[in-house]
């Protein structure tokens, strides 16, 4: 199964590949630049085959893709009858959509597996009071009950098990206070003294069932009864959809942005024995996400959980990679956005010194910029990867 979950990730991720690149190639051929090349991967050629005036291919290593746009820059060599159809003889409108169709792709992509997530299987709730875990044992502190420490011969076992709990009871009541969330119920149980005796009342089967349960005092923590909440898929309606993709475009924009900004500091830490404890847990390559994928497919939970994980992962990667692409930094393609940009700014301003139109940037300026960006790009990607191979964040 763990194979499985990555063979799921890789297609995933090809076909997130796939996306991109047709963004900017349809874009493209929509104002009628011509693109002459549209492989996914780089390296040798594995297969292609020719269609009109593109070549079409897949190459042997399956790290990215591209689209081949003659004219892309002003130091592309382009046949003088095919330069009315080069990218740099486009308006700027034109051009600006074209290196934003790609990221577009992305963005697209993540909302329709949010939004069809949202319909088909539902929003993952654990605010409920519907039993998931009745733990077998006291935890000896507060410190061994966060880390979810295991059980040993001489813990004694949990109130929830002497008391007869079982996974799947739904929770009505505790001491006479009616409940209908979990967070109702932590409340209730954190009111309640160690040591006391509390009477609960569950929903078995469809029927009523009172218990009784002797709180443990768990030090550092309080009253402990050794319950926790099962987590519900429920639908919703396509509003609710809607503002559930707009909360977790947020989410993952929120995180995005942390995670890039804690990367110089997580490095160190990559490869430290408590990397889950430090900035570096934060962080991953496309192998912790494959990994993360393989891990949650095997994993010994219901199928809902496991698909709404594999699609929240996908979706959350295809935000941040669009987001990713539209930095200001060559070679992405927010730098040539920038370069862009800069070409109209530069325009306008000589427009209004009655000065003649500057032309396109000289990309041979920007070549040891783009290259020294492209060096640190490749630097954190390694190091990434390494550390997830050899030191992994497991997701338990």
């Amino acid at each position: 199964m763990d194979q499985i979950g990555w063979v799921i990730f890789l297609v995933a991720l090809l076909f997130s590949v796939m996306l991109h690149e047709s963004g900017h190639f349809v874009a493209a051929k929509r104002f009628g630049m011509k693109a002459t090349k549209y492989f996914i991967g780089f390296g040798p050629t594995l297969w292609s085959t020719t269609r009109g005036e593109t070549e079409y291919g897949i190459k042997a290593l399956p790290v990215g893709g591209y689209v081949k746009i003659i004219g892309m820059t002003s130091l592309d060599e382009v046949d003088p009858e095919d330069e009315s159809r080069s990218f740099r003889q486009a308006p700027a409108w034109q051009r600006l959509i074209v290196l934003a169709a790609g990221s577009f792709m992305h963005f697209v992509l993540a909302a329709v597996i949010i939004f069809g997530l949202a319909i088909g299987i539902g929003i993952e709730n654990d605010n409920t009071t519907q039993l998931g875990t009745v733990a077998a044992c006291v935890p000896q502190s507060a410190t061994a009950l966060n880390d979810g420490a295991a059980c040993t011969a001489s813990d004694p076992k949990s109130p929830a098990l002497l008391a007869g709990l079982k996974v799947g009871d739904q929770v009505t009541s505790f001491n006479g206070v009616p409940v209908s969330s979990w967070t109702q119920l932590e409340n209730v149980i954190k009111d309640a003294k160690p040591g006391s005796v509390a009477t609960i009342t569950v929903e078995r089967d469809g029927r009523p069932v009172t218990l009784h349960a002797k709180l443990a005092d768990v030090s550092g923590h309080g009253g402990y009864l050794g319950i926790a909440a099962t987590t519900v898929f429920q639908p919703t309606s396509p509003l609710g959809a809607i503002r559930y993709t707009g909360s977790g475009f947020a989410q993952v924009i929120t995180g995005s942005g942390s995670a890039l900004a804690q990367l110089p500091k997580a490095i160190p830490s990559l490869f430290a024995k408590d990397r889950s404890q430090t900035a570096a847990g934060n962080v991953s390559s496309v192998v912790g996400a494959a990994r993360e994928t393989g891990q949650a497919v095997a994993a010994n939970v219901g199928w809902q959980y496991k698909v709404s994980f594999v699609l929240l992962l996908i979706a959350s990667l295809n935000i941040f990679v669009g987001i990713l692409n539209l930095l200001p930094l060559l070679p992405m393609d927010g730098g040539h956005v920038a370069v862009v940009l800069w070409e109209v700014i530069r325009r306008w301003l000589a427009r209004l010194r009655g000065r003649a139109d500057p032309g396109l940037v000289d990309y041979r300026k920007l070549i040891p910029v783009s290259f020294s960006i492209f060096l640190v790009i490749v630097f954190f990607g390694v190091m990434l990867i390494l550390a997830d191979i050899v030191n992994p964040v497991n997701i338990g």
